[in-house]
């Protein structure tokens, strides 16, 4: 509103944040039956050697839909954005997707961005 006064001038999300804040994503993929398995073992191991390898990776989970036995989602954190990107630009990344692409439908996106902090709780998740 024209003349109102803001004790800050960044966007309200941002001052939200801090140093406990993390970026998180979450993706779904429309796997077919005969390639369930071979899906499965490829997130895994998309996740574990990323939370290995990759700096700034804090999970990377892999959920299969209660109601859909052909629907997964990947459930991520990292850091800040810029390790999600370099997360993006890795080997693992890309061995994923060298796998999957020639059978999953995906990603569809659910969910991009930093969680918001509530300054007025103490509850420590990093993740």
């Amino acid at each position: 509103m024209a003349g109102r006064e803001t004790s800050s001038t960044a966007p309200a999300h941002d001052r939200y944040r801090n140093e406990n804040s993390v970026y998180h994503i979450a993706v779904s993929f429309d796997v077919p039956a005969e390639h369930r398995e071979e899906f499965i073992a490829a997130a895994l191991e998309d996740g574990r050697n990323s939370g290995r390898d990759e700096h700034g990776t804090r999970r990377f989970e892999l959920i299969a839909d209660a109601d859909n036995p052909g629907c997964f989602y990947l459930n991520e954190a990292y850091d800040d954005e810029a390790a999600f990107d370099a997360h993006c630009k890795g080997e693992h990344f890309a061995k994923f997707f060298a796998i999957t692409e020639k059978f999953a439908k995906g990603p569809v996106w659910l969910i991009k961005g930093t969680r918001i902090e509530d300054p007025t709780t103490s509850i420590d998740n990093n993740a």
